[in-house]
């Protein structure tokens, strides 16, 4: 690929959700903003061709169940040993249950979901491209995903979900929504985000990705 490369991918093989191509759209069209070439597949075999091309970052962008070959893992490997970055959106922490290492990468699993609902997020670190454009209380409807396996003191949270406002949390009083680490050598953002199609045409929502989107690719948002 030529320029700064961001690799969207949106394959299922578990839950597919409606808003998948409202994404693509988005990241697209944030990729156009932004001064980035965007390409999107669910093809297993493009992604690992586009992946040996030093792309800046990939984006799992709710990506579920197993969505990858052999080739395909071996190449995810090399391109965040390499430096090259990860970004998972919503149903990303749903993928390759049986792969340790891309759990790692992603920084938890999905434990599940109680109806969709307002809530309110809570931003715990302004100082991220993907959260200080964000109020500090952010009032919203959602998927909110409890998690398993992490993401523990190893990631830097930079939201969470107060379980106060509204039904079915299961994680407590620090419940982690959207982080960031370093894996490898390479950068992973997380965003539980997104559920929703109309998600993609919210300003703070599309300003969100775009910052997470950015960091993991280590671009700096215009």
């Amino acid at each position: 690929m030529s320029g700064p490369g961001i690799l969207v991918y949106s394959r299922t093989t578990g839950y597919r959700h409606d808003s998948i191509p409202a994404g693509v759209r988005a990241l697209g069209e944030l990729g156009a903003d932004q001064g980035w070439e965007v390409a999107a597949t669910e093809d297993p075999a493009t992604l690992t061709r586009w992946l040996g091309q030093g792309a800046h970052a990939v984006v799992f962008l709710s990506t579920s169940g197993t969505v990858l070959d052999d080739a395909g893992r071996a190449a995810l490997r090399r391109h965040t040993a390499d430096g090259g970055g990860f970004a998972g959106v919503h149903a990303a922490t749903t993928t390759e249950a049986d792969w340790p290492w891309f759990g790692e990468l992603v920084g938890a699993r999905f434990d599940g979901h109680p109806e969709i609902q307002p809530g309110t997020v809570t931003v715990t670190d302004p100082g991220h491209p993907a959260t200080a454009h964000l109020p500090r209380h952010w009032e919203r409807t959602d998927e909110w995903y409890n998690f398993r396996d992490g993401p523990g003191d190893r990631v830097r949270v930079l939201a969470t979900v107060d379980e106060s406002t509204y039904r079915g949390g299961t994680m407590g009083a620090h419940h982690p929504l959207v982080w960031c680490h370093e894996h490898e050598g390479s950068r992973s953002f997380y965003t539980a985000l997104g559920h929703s199609t109309e998600s993609y045409d919210e300003p703070e929502f599309r300003g969100h990705l775009a910052g997470g989107v950015g960091w993991a690719a280590g671009l700096t948002p215009r």
